[in-house]
C-alpha cells in the first residue's frame, strides 16, 4: 500500500517523540530509537518535518539512492551513535551495574547495541559483529569505571562507521502485527532494568546519576564557571529530590531507612529472601571487592560503594532480627 505524506505528517505531529511516522513508513529502527529515547531526547524530532517527502518517497519506493561504495561518512550520524551508546550505558549503570561480571558483559553489549542501532537508521547499517568486537576488547581496559562508557562509546563508534555499508533493496515486508511484537520485545528488554531500579531503589539511582553527572563535568574543570553552572542546571531534580526526602544532609545509613527492604538486598546483590549465610557472604565479597585500600585508582567510587555496602548488610541484619515478644502480666 502506497504511503502517503499527509498522513506521515500527521503521526509526526501526533506521536513524533513515540516514533509513530517512522512505524508507518517501515523504519522499524528509527522507530524504536525514537521510542527509547522519546524522540531524540525530546528534540530530535522536531526538524523532521523536512526530510518526511524523501522519507515517504523511498518507501513508496520512488526515489532510489545511489548505492556504489560504502555511504558517505555523517557527521550527524556519527553524534547519533555516540549520544546513544552513552545513554544505553547510563541505562545500564543503574539498571544493572549489580551483576557479577557487569564491566565484562552488560556494559559493552549495552553501548554495543545503542551505537549499532542508530547505525541501522534507515537505509544504512553496520557490521554488528565488528561493532561488539570492538566493546568487548576496549571494556576491560577500562574495567570497573563508570567512564568506561566513554573510550567504548568511542571505539564501536569510529568501528561502526568503518563497517557502514547500504542494506539490501529487496527486504521483505513483515505484518504489523510482528513488527510490532519484536519492537515490543525490544522496548521492554531496554526499560524494565531501569524501571526496576528508578521505583524500587529511587534515592540511590538518583546519587549514582549524580555522581556520574559530577564526574563527567570533571572534565570541564579547565573552565570553573562553565562547569558550575552546568553543574547546578544538570543537578537541579536530584536536589529537589534530596529536599523533598529530607535528605539534605544524609549519610547512606540515614536515607536507607527511606528503602525497602528488597532495595537493601539490591545494593547487596542477593535475592529478597536470601538465608542469613547468603547475606553475610555477599557482604564480605563485596567489602573486598570495594574496599578503598584495593582501589586506589577510583578512590571516590569505592569508599561510595564500601559505605553502601556496609550500611545495607548492617540494616538488613538488623531488619531481619527475630522480634521478641513482650508479655503483659
Amino acid at each position: 500500500m502506497a504511503k502517503r505524506l499527509l498522513v506521515a505528517i500527521t503521526l509526526w505531529a501526533l506521536g513524533g517523540p513515540a516514533g509513530l511516522h517512522h512505524l508507518y513508513l517501515g523504519r522499524d529502527n528509527h522507530a524504536l530509537l525514537w521510542m527509547l529515547t522519546l524522540g531524540g531526547f525530546g528534540m530530535g524530532w522536531l526538524w523532521e518535518l523536512w526530510l518526511l517527502p524523501g522519507w515517504v518517497a523511498q518507501a513508496n519506493r520512488t526515489l532510489e539512492l545511489p548505492r556504489d561504495g560504502p555511504p558517505p561518512f555523517s557527521p550527524v550520524r556519527f553524534l547519533g551513535q555516540a549520544s546513544v551508546g552513552i545513554y544505553f550505558g547510563l541505562v545500564a549503570l543503574m539498571g544493572l551495574s549489580a551483576l557479577p561480571g557487569f564491566y565484562f558483559l552488560a556494559l559493552p553489549l549495552a553501548v554495543g547495541l545503542g551505537v549499532h542501532l542508530v547505525s541501522a537508521v534507515g537505509d544504512q547499517s553496520s557490521d554488528l559483529q565488528a561493532t561488539l568486537k570492538a566493546a568487548f576488547i576496549t571494556a576491560p581496559i577500562f574495567y570497573g569505571r563508570s567512564l568506561a562508557i566513554f573510550p567504548i562509546t568511542l571505539t564501536t563508534s569510529v568501528t561502526a562507521q568503518r563497517h557502514r555499508c547500504y542494506k539490501s533493496s529487496k527486504r521483505t515486508r513483515e505484518k504489523l502485527g510482528a513488527r510490532l511484537y519484536r519492537l515490543g520485545l525490544a522496548y521492554l528488554a531496554f526499560t524494565t532494568p531501569l524501571a526496576y531500579s528508578v521505583f524500587y531503589n529511587t534515592v540511590a539511582t538518583a546519587s549514582y546519576v549524580a555522581g556520574t553527572i559530577r564526574s563527567t563535568l570533571d572534565w570541564l574543570s579547565v573552565f570553573p564557571s562553565l562547569s558550575s553552572a552546568l553543574e547546578s542546571v544538570l543537578l537541579l531534580p536530584y536536589t529537589m529530590l534530596k529536599e523533598d526526602a529530607g535528605l539534605q544532609r544524609c549519610s547512606f545509613q540515614e536515607w536507607s531507612k527511606f528503602l525497602p527492604l528488597f532495595s537493601l538486598s539490591f545494593v547487596l546483590g542477593i535475592h529478597d529472601d536470601a538465608t542469613p549465610e547468603e547475606i553475610h557472604k555477599s557482604y564480605r565479597e563485596l567489602v573486598k571487592l570495594w574496599h578503598p585500600d584495593h582501589n586506589r585508582h577510583r578512590a571516590e567510587e569505592a569508599e561510595r560503594r564500601f559505605i553502601e555496602v556496609q550500611a545495607a548488610y548492617e540494616l538488613l541484619t538488623q531488619m531481619r532480627k527475630p522480634k521478641h515478644s513482650v508479655w503483659l502480666w
